[in-house]
């Protein structure tokens, strides 16, 4: 007689998974959708995640191949894992879609982000917006005798970051591209 092998979560009496599949934990996931480019099929995409009452954090669209006709449509979404594969299944049910991935299933990849961001300032804390500014990188693109504009590029994270040591200092205005994302590797 043969030892049963028995997978991880299921018991003695059942070879199935009794294990809940459902979560409630919300993940943020950066989803790409390559899309034909043609009138209403941003307006289907975004109407699927506004009928839904999904939200989208963060939304980039450009054009990738000028001769396929094709645009690739970044978003980053939060949700549990249900209802991110649910959002991954009804978005390659549109006509128009050509492939969806999720990039945080997948493995790594590289995010990256563009801002402009506006700081007033005067004499110590003009100093100070210029020292931090060097040490983020980021670029001064404009500026007068009472403020800067600084363009910034980088993770979401490192965006927030320099925003958050900026507004002591005199943030005013900013305006971000949203997530650009491409997974690493072969794929």
């Amino acid at each position: 007689m043969s030892a049963l092998h028995i997978k991880k979560g299921s018991n003695k009496h059942s070879a199935y998974n009794l294990r809940p599949t459902f979560s409630d934990v919300q993940e943020a996931h950066t989803i790409t959708v390559l899309v034909e480019n043609e009138p209403g099929v941003l307006a289907r995409v975004i109407g699927l995640f506004s009928g839904r009452g999904y939200n989208i954090d963060s939304l980039t669209v450009a054009e990738v191949d000028h001769e396929g006709h094709l645009s690739r449509i970044t978003i980053v979404t939060t949700g549990t894992p249900q209802v991110i594969e649910q959002i991954k299944a009804q978005l390659g049910r549109i006509v128009s879609v050509r492939d969806v991935r999720d990039l945080t299933a997948e493995g790594s990849s590289v995010e990256r982000e563009l801002a402009l961001m506006k700081v007033n300032g005067q004499g110590e804390k003009r100093v100070e917006a210029l020292r931090l500014a060097d040490i983020f990188r980021a670029n001064v693109v404009d500026s007068t005798l009472e403020s800067f504009i600084f363009q910034l590029t980088g993770s979401p994270e490192k965006i927030d970051a320099f925003a958050d040591l900026m507004r002591p200092l005199g943030l005013v205005q900013v305006a971000r591209t949203g997530v650009a994302a491409l997974s690493r590797g072969n794929t």
